[in-house]
């Protein structure tokens, strides 16, 4: 794939505090446009993002999916030839590492990889930065879909790359906490080529709206095993 277009989708709610340090981080000379999903936020997210250079869509129907699925929209409603070959997904916590964008895509620029996984698993984690029950959750998950479907991850992270094109017959549906393990398992029943790499992973800015509660916790948890046997 030779000088790839490359998009970034950022899912975001009331992540003013960290936001630009994400789009400040993202090397420009790899990505074309960065698209912020403001999902109802009630801080001041989306003219920071702005200020920053992003695009930004507003989606009022809370959840991680929706919010990533307002982006694919708006690239999807693009001419053909003005979508992007290569699509990455990052959190806009400034958790993730977004200068590591070029190790994320590389395995799709060199060879016939479809979907590439940023796992924490793999990569150096700050102390702290992934709670227990994310660590557990993530090997129950990843452990299910590798004994189910026949598929090894070793994470469900955030930072992921995927080839536009093989995006689209995924046909993604999920609106809320099942968006990163549907991706992996429809990936899976499709035969897609999947690689992970390590990323490196720190504590996010402000308080986590899924594992920084015990009922943010119990709901994600919940979606993602119903999302695993339901596609079976």
């Amino acid at each position: 794939m030779n000088k790839p277009t490359i998009d970034v989708i950022i899912p975001a709610f009331n992540e003013a505090a960290s936001i630009s340090h994400v789009l400040r981080d993202i090397p420009r000379d790899r990505v074309r446009e960065i698209i912020v999903c403001d999902n109802g936020s009630t801080d001041d997210t989306a003219s920071v993002a702005a200020a920053g250079g992003a695009t930004v869509l507003y989606e009022g129907q809370k959840g991680y999916g929706s919010a990533c699925l307002k982006g694919i929209a708006y690239l999807l409603a693009k001419p053909a030839d003005q979508q992007p070959n290569i699509l990455v997904f990052l959190d806009g916590d400034y958790s993730d590492h977004p200068e590591e964008l070029g190790r994320v895509v590389q395995p799709i620029i060199d060879s016939d990889v479809d979907l590439v996984i940023g796992s924490r698993a793999l990569g150096d984690k700050e102390q702290g930065a992934m709670q227990p029950q994310q660590i557990f959750g993530n090997w129950l998950a990843t452990t299910l879909i590798r004994w189910l479907y026949g598929y090894h991850f070793t994470d469900l992270g955030p930072f992921r790359a995927i080839k536009f094109e093989r995006l689209q017959a995924l046909n993604m549906q999920d609106r809320n906490f099942g968006w990163t393990v549907e991706m992996q398992v429809k990936a899976a029943k499709q035969k897609f080529v999947c690689r992970e790499v390590p990323v490196t992973y720190r504590r996010r800015i402000g308080v986590s709206k899924v594992s920084g509660t015990i009922r943010g916790t119990i709901g994600a948890g919940y979606k993602i095993l119903w999302t695993i046997f339901k596609l079976l």
